[in-house]
């Protein structure tokens, strides 16, 4: 029977074996489970370091001390579940997969119903690549960090991806190389979101609206999404038809009543001739859809900045206020300002954008852009921008331009998000905690309640209609 080698890339000949002729011995269990103990020594560092304390301090002060650990960790996992799940939980899980999921005869098993071993022809020995790590990032996607065996490439990987998947009983799986021989395999175990995330509540009050921790959705933990306004400025990127409509008027709808009570100021810049925000003009302290309107509201507001930085008179930051009241840029087809209108409107709204994005934060201005192609010539500004989000978009590239170097490589398959309705509004954001990335669904708002949200918090009276025979 021909034996299956977890420890090497190349095959071993048996002891005494001579390379040229074939044998069906394969090395001994025992020398086999010794090379992998010391490719592995911290395996045996639990046990050693029971077995010593069982020693030194005996079985009553020993069984006290991981009582007291295995109780310390329950209690921190059911009294701070946001520290738990951004700290120890990723840690945890990727111990655990790393043995249940990718190691032994399953791994072995699953690679070779995938064509993914390679097999000595005169030995009769099978090589399976190796798993070198296990990252669990997050509850649904694992990155399996693999050497490969010798003569295999990407190709060969990226070609069983689909059986891979399916082998693993995963959604999905991306493979992608990270340097010579060794590949990382992002497996996306489950899709989260199966349903479409309600619009948040419109708070009643002032009061009531948080500006450091706004409700725009839900995370893949099923905890609240927010986002925090002052001091940060958010690039959100995706295909038409991702969902960064959502990102518009969800952050309007928990801002509503302080739009009304004047302590936020929107100032929206649609390029699309206001197609997706005039139905919320109202709301908007300025408003503009041409490129020339656009470059005026964006020199104002630059004005205005540099006003408030005279009046400072040393302090760091201002405080939201009715006098100094948090002024919000939302920019929607951002690109249109930036790449593709005249030139001398790009050169001027670049000019205006790098000079409000370095210098805003503590004079309470906050710009939020959307575009489709996060490419340097399409933004050049985009490393200016502190918060960047990745719906879906249609290249591998743009997940690492918007969320930075490694980031699909640690799970963002923001890529890999489906164009359709169902998916919409899904992206990646990273934590700023722990510089993973984090799978989120912002909130759907429908028509109805963009009404609901401009009659309960418009800060302009309605437009009134002419008599049909055009009569003042």
């Amino acid at each position: 029977m021909r034996s299956v080698t977890f420890h090497n890339l190349t095959p071993v000949h048996p002891v005494g074996a001579r390379p040229g002729r074939g044998s069906h011995r394969s090395t001994g269990r025992e020398w086999r489970v010794l090379a992998w103990l010391c490719r592995h020594p911290r395996f045996l560092l639990v046990p050693a370091t029971i077995v010593t304390g069982l020693v030194l301090l005996g079985p009553i002060v020993t069984g006290s001390i991981v009582g007291g650990l295995v109780l310390a960790v329950v209690s921190w996992r059911r009294g701070h579940p946001p520290s738990f799940d951004r700290f120890l939980a990723p840690r945890l899980r990727s111990t655990r997969r790393r043995w249940t999921a990718y190691a032994g005869g399953r791994w072995a098993g699953v690679l070779a119903e995938c064509d993914l071993v390679r097999e000595n022809r005169r030995t009769g020995q099978v090589t399976v690549p190796r798993v070198l790590r296990v990252r669990s990032s997050t509850p649904s996607i694992d990155t399996v960090y693999v050497r490969m065996a010798r003569g295999q490439d990407l190709r060969t990987w990226t070609e069983r991806a689909e059986a891979l998947a399916d082998a693993l009983l995963a959604h999905r799986v991306a493979i992608t190389r990270i340097r010579p021989a060794v590949l990382a395999v992002v497996v996306e175990r489950v899709m989260p979101f199966d349903r479409v995330i309600p619009a948040p509540e419109i708070p009643a009050e002032t009061a009531d609206v948080d500006l450091d921790a706004l409700d725009v959705g839900e995370n893949e933990y099923g905890d609240p999404f927010t986002i925090r306004l002052p001091g940060k400025h958010f690039l959100t990127a995706g295909a038409s038809g991702s969902g960064k409509g959502s990102l518009i008027w969800s952050p309007l709808c928990a801002l509503g009543p302080a739009i009304r009570d004047g302590l936020v100021r929107v100032h929206m810049i649609d390029l699309k001739g206001g197609v997706e925000t005039r139905r919320g003009a109202r709301l908007f302290h300025r408003y503009a859809t041409t490129a020339r309107e656009a470059i005026d509201l964006l020199t104002d507001a630059r004005d205005e900045m540099k006003a408030r930085q005279a009046a400072m008179d040393g302090d760091r930051a201002l405080t939201v206020s009715q006098e100094t009241p948090l002024n919000v840029i939302m920019i929607d087809e951002m690109a249109m300002l930036t790449a593709h209108g005249e030139r001398g409107d790009v050169r001027e709204a670049l000019r205006l954008l790098a000079e409000i994005l370095t210098q805003a934060r503590a004079t309470l201005t906050t710009v939020m852009g959307y575009v489709q192609e996060p490419t340097k010539d399409v933004v050049d500004v985009r490393e200016l921008f502190t918060t960047r989000i990745c719906l879906g978009v249609t290249s591998a590239a743009h997940v690492d331009m918007v969320l930075g170097d490694g980031a699909r490589e640690r799970g963002a398959l923001a890529d890999q998000i489906p164009g359709d309705p169902a998916h919409a509004g899904i992206g990646f954001v990273i934590d700023t905690g722990s510089r993973l990335p984090v799978r989120f669904r912002a909130a759907y708002v429908d028509d109805h309640e963009i009404d609901e949200l401009v009659e309960r918090c418009a800060i302009h009276p309605p437009v009134r209609a002419l008599p049909e025979n055009g009569a003042a």
